[in-house]
């Protein structure tokens, strides 16, 4: 079974990475799904979707939790029942998982291509101008969008603008940690923001911050 990473945040958090190889059939055969994630799966078109679908499943199991155990908000936000905060992201041929008795957390997982520059002017003032062919502009872009997207998942409240109400302080690529500042409805939280980057993705992980 490809798990491809897992990683202690610390003695509280934890993620789990897996790398998409197997056919569905493979995937599915071990597992028990709830009748809600059996009605979800049918109604996938997607063959990457599905062996993606249950893979999470599968990184589920590895940190301790059944399929049952996993229910989403009216948002779409995703829940544990014992309490615990999880995020959960999907790119291509990798899926990953945070998980965290704590505090809430976010994740993404985002392929890093050329085309995120012709559409940075949505979600940053970086010069986004310069040569999209610029491998350090590509993944910086690729961080920016990634952290905002995991502060996205643990506000998940209507009306966040990446652009407007989401702000990441700038980074060095090479340290692979920054902050994050979310302004809404007169209510300011701060992230602790981590990312590494893989076979040409990357990975981004926020921790709601004091």
């Amino acid at each position: 079974m490809p798990l491809y990473k897992t990683l202690a945040v610390n003695q509280d958090i934890r993620i789990y990475l897996w790398k998409v190889a197997e056919e569905e059939s493979e995937l599915a055969a071990p597992l028990v799904l709830a009748e809600y994630s059996r009605i979800r799966l049918k109604g996938m078109k997607s063959s990457l979707h599905r062996r993606a679908y249950l893979s999470i499943r599968h990184l589920l199991h590895m940190a301790g939790y059944t399929d049952d155990d996993l229910y989403y908000d009216s948002l779409g936000k995703p829940h544990l029942k014992d309490g615990n905060y999880i995020s959960i992201t999907h790119s291509h041929i990798f899926t990953g998982i945070i998980i965290s008795k704590e505090i809430p957390v976010g994740i993404d997982i985002e392929k890093q291509r050329e085309k995120i520059s012709k559409i940075a002017h949505k979600f940053t003032d970086l010069d986004y101008n310069r040569d999209s062919e610029e491998v350090d502009l590509v993944r910086k872009l690729t961080v920016l969008w990634g952290a905002k997207e995991s502060v996205y998942k643990i506000l998940s409240t209507p009306g966040i603008s990446f652009y407007q109400h989401i702000d990441i302080t700038d980074f060095d690529l090479n340290k692979g940690t920054t902050t994050g500042r979310a302004s809404f409805e007169a209510r300011e939280t701060h992230y602790d923001i981590s990312f590494f980057e893989f076979e040409g993705f990357t990975c981004v992980y926020a921790l709601n911050g004091k």
